[in-house]
Order: C-alpha cells, then sequence, then structure tokens
C-alpha cells in the first residue's frame, strides 16, 4: 500500500506544471537581504550612529561647562559661607549647644533660646546592621536637647529588628534626648509615605528646620551647626545639601568605581549645579530642608521611586534655591554586593526618567522661574544627565560601535571614536584622582552598567513593569569599621542575645537554577560583543576588536558575577 502511494504522490507530482528553481530561490533571497541591508538596516545603524555622536557631544559639553564653573570657582575662592549669609549661633547660643550652660547664660546669646527647633529624621527598614550607627550620631548632634527632636521613622517588617530599634531608642531617652520612635502600619509610599507621615505627629509644628539621614548615614556632631545657619539667615534658601563620605569604598572594586562616580557627582555636578542655578537634585539624605518650603511644595510625594528628586523639582519650581555644602560630609556605607547596587542604579535610573515624564508639562507651565531655568531643568539635569548619558552609553559603546564592524559602509569618525570619550573620561576622572590608575576598567564597568540603567530608563519613560518597584538597598553594616573594637562586639553581643530564639521555622534550602545564579543578559551581551571583536581581528580590520575584546570581558565578569562580594551566609 505504501508503495502505490508513493507511485501516486510522484505522479501528481510530475503533472504539476511548476518546477522549483532552487538556485532563484537563492538569488532572490539575498537579492531581498541586499535591498534590506542598503535600505533598512544600514540606514537604521548609521542612523544610531549619528544620534549617539550628537548625544556624545551634547555630554562632552556639559561635562566641559560643569568642571570650568568649579575650577573657576575655586580659582576665585567661592565658597557658599561668602556667597549667602552665614554666620555661627551666638557665641552663648554655641556653648549651650556644646552643654555648657553657664557659658550660654554669659555668652548674650540668649542660651538655647537663639537656636530654631530641629527636626532629625531616620527613616529605617529592618537596618539591623546599621540602626545602633543612626541613632547614635544623631543622638550626638550638638544642639540644645530642648531644641531638637530625633525622631526614628521604623517602617521594619522583622519584629526582631523592631524590637531592638525600639529598645535603642528608649535607651537614648533615659539619657535625656529628646527622641521619638514612630511606627505606622503599612509601607504605602514606602520612604516618601513614613517622611510624609512623620511630619502629621503633634510636635513637629514647633519645629521649623528638618535634617534627614538614611539609617547607615552618621554625621558628624557638628553638622546642625554648620549647615542650620545658612537656613536661618537666608529665608529664600529652602534645602542645605552636604556630601557623603564613604566608610567600605576601599573594600572591593565595585565599592571603588562607586566612589569615582559619586565623587564626581558631588564635587562637580552638584557644586556647578548651586553655583550656577541655586538648584541641583536632592539625594534624599544628608541635607536640611525648611519645613515650609516642603509644605509650600506641596509635601512628599509616592508618584516615584525618587522621592527626594521630586521634591525637590517642585521646590525649585516655587522660586526657593538650593545650596550646597561640599566641606561638611556625612559618613556612609556603599552597596558592596552586586545584587544590592544593581537593585539600587534601577531605582535611581528608572525614578527621574519617570518624573521627567510626569513633571514635563508642570515645568513648562511653571510661572515662577525663568526660561533659563527651564531649560536647565528639562535639557541639562533631566534630559542629558538622566536619560542621555544611559542611552548613549550602552546604543553607542555596546551596540552600535561592536554592530558597525559587519558594514563597511558605516564608518564612525575618529573624534566620536577616541577624542570625545577619552575628554569626557578625563572630565569625570577629576572627581577622584587618586584612582586614576583605575579609569579604565571604571568606564567599562560603567558601560555594563548602561544596559540595566537604559532599561531602567525606558521602563521609566513608558511607566510600567518595574516603574514603582522600591528594593531597599542591603547593608552590611561596614560602618563598624570605623567604630572602635568593644564597641562593634558589644553590638554584636545584644544583637545576640534577643535573636537566640528563631522567629520562623527554619526553611529548606532552595536550588538555585543556573539562570538565576548568574546574569544571562550580561552574558549574552558580552558574548556578541566578543563575536564583533573576532570578526573585526579576521575580517572587518576597522581596529575595534581591541577595545571589543575587553568590553566584552567586562560584560563575562559581571555576568557571572566576578564582582563585589559575597554576601554574609546566615548561621545555620
Amino acid at each position: 500500500m505504501a508503495g502505490a502511494g508513493e507511485e501516486f504522490m510522484a505522479g501528481v507530482w510530475a503533472e504539476v506544471p511548476v518546477r522549483v528553481d532552487w538556485a532563484a530561490v537563492a538569488a532572490q533571497c539575498a537579492w531581498a537581504g541586499a535591498q534590506a541591508r542598503a535600505f533598512l538596516v544600514v540606514p537604521a545603524i548609521r542612523l544610531l550612529v549619528v544620534l549617539s555622536l550628537a548625544m556624545t557631544v551634547m555630554i562632552l559639553l556639559e561635562k566641559i561647562f560643569v568642571a570650568a564653573v568649579c575650577f573657576a570657582a575655586k580659582a576665585f575662592g567661592h565658597r557658599p559661607e561668602r556667597r549667602y549669609q552665614w554666620r555661627p549661633i551666638a557665641a552663648g547660643a554655641a556653648a549651650a549647644a556644646r552643654g555648657d550652660e553657664e557659658a550660654g547664660l554669659v555668652g548674650g546669646g540668649g542660651g538655647s533660646a537663639a537656636f530654631p527647633v530641629v527636626l532629625v529624621q531616620i527613616p529605617m527598614y529592618n537596618e539591623r546592621e546599621v540602626y545602633k550607627l543612626s541613632i547614635g550620631a544623631a543622638c550626638a548632634l550638638e544642639w540644645p536637647s530642648d531644641r531638637v527632636v530625633i525622631q526614628v521613622l521604623d517602617d521594619s517588617t522583622d519584629p526582631a529588628v523592631k524590637d531592638l530599634v525600639e529598645i535603642e531608642c528608649q535607651r537614648w531617652k533615659g539619657k535625656g534626648v529628646n527622641i521619638k520612635y514612630e511606627v505606622r502600619g503599612n509601607r504605602k509610599g514606602y520612604k516618601a509615605g513614613a517622611l510624609k507621615e512623620g511630619l502629621k505627629h503633634d510636635y513637629v509644628q514647633e519645629c521649623e528646620f528638618i535634617a534627614m539621614f538614611d539609617a547607615d548615614f552618621q554625621p558628624e556632631s557638628d553638622f546642625l551647626l554648620r549647615t542650620v545657619p545658612f537656613l536661618v539667615h537666608n529665608p529664600d534658601i529652602a534645602l542645605v545639601q552636604t556630601r557623603w563620605k564613604f566608610v567600605n569604598s576601599d573594600e572591593c572594586l565595585l565599592t571603588r568605581f562607586q566612589e569615582m562616580s559619586l565623587d564626581y557627582h558631588f564635587k562637580f555636578e552638584q557644586e556647578a549645579g548651586s553655583i550656577v542655578y541655586s538648584f541641583f537634585g536632592f539625594n534624599g539624605t544628608a541635607g536640611v530642608w525648611r519645613i515650609s518650603a516642603i509644605d509650600d511644595a506641596g509635601g512628599w510625594k509616592d508618584r516615584t521611586t525618587v522621592e527626594d528628586m521630586d521634591l525637590a523639582v517642585r521646590t525649585a519650581l516655587k522660586g526657593w534655591k538650593f545650596v550646597y555644602v561640599g566641606a561638611v560630609k556625612v559618613r556612609s556605607e556603599l552597596p558592596s554586593t552586586f545584587k544590592a547596587y544593581r537593585f539600587q542604579q534601577h531605582r535611581w535610573s528608572c525614578g527621574p526618567a519617570n518624573l521627567f515624564k510626569k513633571m514635563l508639562v508642570e515645568i513648562l507651565e511653571s510661572k515662577k522661574v525663568s526660561f533659563w531655568s527651564k531649560l536647565h531643568l528639562l535639557y541639562d539635569f533631566f534630559f542629558v544627565g538622566k536619560i542621555a548619558a544611559h542611552t548613549v552609553t550602552f546604543i553607542y559603546y555596546c551596540f552600535a560601535i561592536p554592530l558597525s564592524v559587519f558594514f563597511p559602509e558605516i564608518q564612525i569618525p575618529l573624534w566620536g571614536v577616541v577624542y570625545v570619550p577619552t575628554v569626557i573620561t578625563l572630565c569625570k576622572a577629576l572627581g577622584s584622582p587618586s584612582s586614576f590608575h583605575l579609569v579604565i576598567l571604571w568606564v567599562l564597568f560603567e558601560n555594563v552598567m548602561s544596559l540595566h540603567r537604559i532599561r531602567a530608563a525606558i521602563t521609566g519613560l513608558l511607566d510600567a513593569g518595574r516603574v514603582n518597584e522600591w528594593v531597599v538597598t542591603e547593608k552590611l553594616g561596614d560602618a563598624n569599621k570605623t567604630k572602635p573594637a568593644t564597641e562593634v562586639l558589644d553590638a554584636v553581643k545584644v544583637i545576640d542575645v534577643e535573636l537566640t530564639t528563631p522567629l520562623v521555622p527554619k526553611l529548606k534550602k532552595r536550588r538555585i537554577r543556573l539562570w538565576d545564579k548568574y546574569n544571562c543578559s550580561e552574558i549574552f551581551v558580552g558574548t556578541c560583543i566578543v563575536i564583533c571583536g573576532f570578526y573585526d581581528l579576521f575580517y572587518a580590520n576597522k581596529g575595534y576588536y581591541i577595545y571589543l575584546f575587553i568590553q566584552g570581558l567586562a560584560f563575562l565578569v559581571v555576568g557571572f558575577e566576578y564582582i563585589g562580594t559575597r554576601p554574609p551566609t546566615p548561621s545555620a
């Protein structure tokens, strides 16, 4: 039967007049491919290159401008204390702040009455490793005890951690510190919701200013004495922002790279914004706000994951000024695990893009700021700083340049491949001269991180996916390294005593899948870039292969998580 069926089909096929000329089909496919290449693929890549070069020039001009402003300010001795009215609290009041009551009365400054009432807010969420350090540093601030309120806003979901934080607050309260331990029934709005809820308490009505510190920040004792006078003597200033100082920057390459990026941000971007525009993005911590300015701007809003930047932009649109005081430094901890850093960068990249989308019309319609201030906000602060920087880094250096080796028609000018990127890199490296020997590795790592940042920025612009994801940055308690050994041991003993009995049943160890263990997107991109490097080496001869090999290797290193530290393994 099978043989008869085959003969029948062969007969039918023989009677069909159409014959397939496979050579002709192949020729047609080749012609269609050539047409698509000539009229679709090559123009698209060439357009990407042109747009990338344009954005690269924008970034170059912005970096040169920022550097020129900062060097000019340094050459002419510009300091915030000279630009704005600043004078210390009267001698008698300053003595009172140090606890010398007799000197405070004699100095003629009216003692503690010369001080405004300051609220110190510390938002927390399961901060087991650092809660003691932040609360202790806040309680040690030099300020009359009757003119300061320490407010610990604890959103912790771990009952053991909540008990520890409350016990620590009670301990300081027993020493005479005016400290309030506040909790709420839910985490609505995350940090913004906690800060907003904290302002609703009756005792806050007496406060004029708010000093804000995240749970891993430790201000020096004279922090308020050096910052609050700006607000007292300049009624048009809404915010005094200080600089971050990192206690674990030398722990690994990951923390060193973060220090290089943040040092440039504080030394140049924040400084230039303060000098030229009296505006910059609030960093969410280590700053002092005027409460009336917060109220004037509409208070805290939780519509994005960058509630600090949201408040800063709305306050600037009301005509308030900001001042950056880089001489005042607050100790803090950098995330030392790649997972924690990646979550942080998603929030820092997604939030600004989402805020830009939501505030574009509001900025354009604002009546209290000048045209140049609006231009700075929209073009320099948001577009170049928060969108173009992430976009061009990945699309140009990790996509367009590697892909161009397959297309001889696409020629990227030398200035766009070498000269301009080099100048941009050197400008950014000025923030950390002591780490100049790590510049090449730093640039390669920043290019790798651009993969996450561009995805986060697109998510923010489209208002989709993980746009409102909030993962608290993991702290490992590295700030303990700055504490005496006896204090660290004492803190460990307290925690061990409180946690001898497990609160939940021990869970079975879950098998980790391969794609959960490694960063597959980095491995894929790195592999593709290395393939482009080999093609350039053996066929294209454009000379990009050295860069492509080391950039691809950087993606693979991060993909297999050979960067950062490993989180401590919980004891059995």
